[in-house]
């Protein structure tokens, strides 16, 4: 029987830096390995020690592409700590920050790592050549929620406008105003993006998966709700870790979570389109009618589809938001006081990438003692090489660059955020 090892040394269109080994005798899988071998940062070991007030400042340097799901876990965590609920203006606007991060997360992914997989380009730039206009409307569709990102947070990369309790200074209101008119056009253009989108081939492959996502009577999760699952699972922030555990692996230096007493789940898109799908908009559901998604997606490639359902929703959400607080412009403080206590506080937010878990543990003048951070990338990275074990038997007949590419492609169907950085493929193939 003929041994078969395949290694990617570094994975192509991803967030930082990642490597792929596959090994496997025959149509059955003997080993998988998603190594993420970039060093530990150490984010968690530099806020202990430092005073609450300082941790959205600190966790907004964790990630350029998703700053926000860091810093609002981080805020939300400390106010449980503190006992403190913030108003329902600052909940709003927090909100509309968040719209932003994901119109520009999912748009990078969905124009810049994902789509030249199912066009069969090698990069973004060799794609841009062929579909020229598609890559510019993708870039001013990114460019917008970059837009509204700084209106918020002060900056587009790693915004500096976020504290405990709200906001440093309230957003400008004629700023916000006069993004309106972007942000129908980007609505428009995701809506475009997802018929695009919807014309590319998928392979048939289908999981049973469980699904985890934050979840909500009245709005589709994005900052706050219960965490839930397709398996019952229905808890607060705070019984996260009685559910969840990380595990360390040798070949990763991202822990990898995994239910206790179970195995891999998923978190993302997929999870929060399959349990929260009544809470999206009507033009939303319409779309993903007319392009043919089911309310539970399986296919794991049709995430690309998904993510350009969620730009919709987060452009139609942000006019909502911007239209409400022009009806009623907020006359409260752009923030609210949080006074430390000795405490644990607990949040859970929805990253683009999926469930953001944060836990901090402060003391009386409010000093961080303890700090825990889950992204979703190591929540995922079990239910990758999940994947990959049910996906590479029906490949076994291609040739190493087809199978190469289309394990690539399953890795990239999570958008997995391992830094900041983008690298290109090194292929060794070991025929045994």
């Amino acid at each position: 029987m003929t041994t078969k090892e395949i290694k990617v040394g570094y994975l192509a269109r991803v967030e930082g830096e990642g490597s792929l080994y596959l090994k496997f005798e025959g149509n059955e899988v003997k080993d998988v390995q998603l190594k993420i071998f970039e060093p530990p940062r150490f984010f968690e070991g530099f806020l202990c020690g430092r005073a609450f007030t300082e941790v959205t400042d600190i966790t907004a340097r964790i990630c350029g592409i998703c700053p926000v799901a860091y810093q609002m876990s981080s805020a939300h965590a400390m106010e449980d700590a503190c006992g403190l609920t913030v108003s329902e203006p600052i909940a709003q606007m927090r909100r509309l920050l968040y719209c932003a991060e994901w119109i520009e997360s999912h748009v990078l992914h969905i124009y810049m790592l994902h789509a030249p997989d199912f066009l069969r380009y090698h990069d973004a730039v060799k794609m841009a050549k062929d579909h020229k206009k598609k890559v510019q409307d993708g870039l001013q569709l990114k460019k917008i929620g970059n837009e509204l990102l700084s209106i918020i947070g002060g900056r587009e990369i790693h915004p500096i406008n976020v504290r405990i309790g709200g906001f440093y200074k309230w957003p400008d209101t004629d700023r916000l105003a006069k993004i309106e008119p972007s942000l129908r056009w980007a609505r428009d253009q995701a809506i475009a993006t997802a018929q695009w989108a919807a014309t590319f081939e998928f392979p048939e492959f289908n999981i049973d998966y469980e699904y985890v996502s934050l979840c909500h009577k009245h709005e589709y999760p994005m900052n706050r709700g219960r965490l839930k699952s397709s398996s019952s699972l229905d808890i607060s922030a705070k019984e996260y870790e009685n559910h969840f555990v990380e595990e360390h692996v040798a070949h990763s230096n991202a822990l990898h979570a995994k239910r206790i007493g179970g195995g891999s789940y998923l978190t993302g898109p997929l999870a929060r389109f399959s349990l929260n799908y009544n809470q999206l908009t009507q033009t939303c559901k319409e779309v993903a009618n007319d392009i043919k998604l089911e309310p539970t997606v399986t296919n794991p490639f049709k995430s690309i589809l998904v993510r350009a359902i969620e730009v919709i929703y987060a452009c139609e959400e942000a006019l909502r938001i911007i239209m409400e607080y022009k009806t009623c412009p907020v006359q409260d403080p752009s923030f609210e006081v949080a006074k430390p206590v000795a405490a644990n506080g607990y949040a859970i937010t929805e990253a683009p990438r999926g469930c953001l878990y944060h836990r901090y543990e402060i003391d009386a003048c409010g000093e961080i003692k303890f700090a825990k951070i889950v992204p979703p990338t190591s929540q995922n990275q079990k239910r990758i090489e999940d994947d990959l074990r049910e996906i590479v038997p029906s490949l076994v007949n291609l040739s190493d660059e087809a199978m190469t590419a289309r394990c690539e492609q399953v890795v990239r169907n999570y958008d997995p955020c391992i830094s900041c950085a983008t690298h290109f493929l090194k292929l060794e193939v070991d025929r045994g």
